[in-house]
C-alpha cells in the first residue's frame, strides 16, 4: 500500500472517530451542567424568590383615619413578609361599591377587603346581627363583645365558609340620622321619610320598623341621590358623613347612635390558601395595638366633628334617655327578625354578642 493511500485511510478513520469524541464531550459537559444546576438550586431556599400581590380595596375615602390605618397595615405586611407580599391600596370605592368588593374578594380577584360587617353580610348573612339596633349601649360594651374569643371564633368560622379569612376588627362607629328637612326627635318623625339605607337586611329592617321608606343605595351614589332629592336623609357616623361630604345635604343631625358598625378586614380565602404557612400566620396575627389604635383614632374625632356640624349651621340633637328608649322600643324586634333570616348560626352569634 502506498504512503498516500495509507494516509488517506487514516484520515478517513480519524474523521469517523471525531464526531464520536465530540458527542462524548458534549454528553460530559451536559452532565456537568446538570450537576451544577442541581447544586445551585439546592443551595437557594425554596420559594425565596416567590412574591405575592395583595390588593386592599375599601370605600373608605383617602385622607381619613381609615387610610392611615391601612397604610400601617401595608407597612406591617410588607416588612414582616420580607417584601414577599406587595400591597396595593384602593381607597374611596375606586374598585366599586362594597357589595361588589365583597364578591370580588370571595372570588380572589381582590385579596383583601376592608369595610363594614353589614357589607360582608351580603355573602355572610349571619353577620347582619352585629349591627342590630341598640344592641350595644356604648363603644366599650361593643369592644368587649366583639373581642371575646367565642365571638371571634364564630365569626372566623362563618366567613371562612363563604370564601374569606378573618383578619382583624376595624372601626366605623355608631351610626346616627342626618336629614334634610325634618328634625328627628321621635320614631314618628321618621314616618314616610325616604332614607338612604345601606344595602343590608339589618338596616332595611330597622328603617321599616320605624316607619321610614328605606332606599338601598351603594356608597358611591349617595351624594348625588341626596343632592337630587332622591332621598330625605341617611344614617352614618359623623366621620363618614364628613369624609364623603354627605353632611352638606343635611340640615339636621340626631345623635341616635342606634347601630354600632365595626369595620372588618378579611382576606380572600382562595388567595390565602395559596400562601406559604409563615405568611398565613403573619396575616392572621396582626398586633392587637393596631386594632386599638384604629378604634381610638376614629372615636377621638367624633366630638370635634359634631362641633363642626353645629358651626356649619346644622342643628344637632342628642336624644334624652326617654327619647332613646322610644327608638329602642320601636326597633326591639329587629335583632331577632334578622337572626331568624340568618338561621341557627345567626341566632347563636346574637346570643354570644349579648353575652348569653
Amino acid at each position: 500500500m502506498s504512503e498516500s493511500n495509507r494516509g488517506h485511510r487514516v484520515g478517513r478513520a480519524a474523521g469517523r472517530r471525531q464526531p464520536r469524541k465530540l458527542a462524548l464531550l458534549a454528553t460530559a459537559v451536559s452532565a456537568m451542567l446538570s450537576v451544577l444546576v442541581v447544586f445551585f438550586t439546592a443551595e437557594e431556599p425554596a420559594g425565596a424568590q416567590e412574591s405575592f400581590e395583595m390588593k386592599i380595596a375599601t370605600v373608605a375615602p383617602e385622607g381619613t383615619p381609615w387610610e392611615k390605618q391601612l397604610r400601617k397595615v401595608r407597612r406591617h405586611v410588607e416588612q414582616n413578609s420580607g417584601n414577599r407580599i406587595k400591597v396595593k391600596m384602593f381607597m374611596g370605592g375606586s374598585l366599586g361599591g362594597e357589595k361588589a368588593l365583597v364578591r370580588r374578594t370571595a372570588q380572589g380577584s381582590i385579596q383583601c377587603f376592608g369595610g363594614s360587617t353589614a357589607a360582608l353580610g351580603s355573602l355572610v348573612p349571619e353577620l347582619n346581627v352585629i349591627e342590630a339596633p341598640y344592641l350595644f349601649n356604648d363603644a366599650g360594651q361593643a369592644d368587649a363583645a366583639l373581642d371575646r374569643d367565642d365571638v371571634i371564633a364564630q365569626v372566623r368560622q362563618l366567613v371562612e365558609a363563604r370564601g374569606f379569612k378573618f383578619g382583624f376588627w376595624a372601626e366605623n362607629g355608631f351610626r346616627s340620622w342626618f336629614t334634610r328637612e325634618r328634625p328627628i326627635r321621635t320614631p314618628a318623625d321618621l314616618q314616610g321619610l325616604r332614607m338612604r339605607s345601606q344595602e343590608a337586611d339589618v338596616h332595611l329592617e330597622t328603617y321599616r320598623a320605624l316607619g321610614a321608606s328605606p332606599v338601598p343605595i351603594d356608597v358611591t351614589n349617595v351624594l348625588t341621590s341626596l343632592q337630587t332629592n332622591v332621598v330625605d336623609g341617611f344614617d352614618n357616623t359623623p366621620l363618614f358623613a364628613f369624609a364623603t361630604s354627605w353632611y352638606q345635604a343635611a340640615r339636621h343631625f340626631t345623635i341616635s347612635e342606634h347601630s354600632y358598625q365595626p369595620g372588618i378586614i378579611v382576606y380572600s380565602k382562595r388567595w390565602y390558601d395559596g400562601l406559604p404557612a409563615d405568611l398565613q400566620t403573619m396575616l392572621t396575627s396582626i398586633p392587637r395595638e393596631m386594632v386599638v389604635e384604629g378604634r381610638t383614632s376614629v372615636r377621638q374625632m367624633d366630638p370635634i366633628l359634631i362641633r363642626n356640624l353645629e358651626r356649619y349651621g346644622i342643628s344637632v340633637h342628642r336624644p334624652s334617655a326617654s327619647e332613646r328608649q322610644a327608638f329602642a322600643a320601636a326597633t326591639r324586634n329587629v335583632p331577632e327578625a334578622v337572626a331568624r333570616k340568618g338561621g341557627a348560626k345567626a341566632r347563636n352569634l346574637l346570643k354570644a354578642l349579648r353575652g348569653n
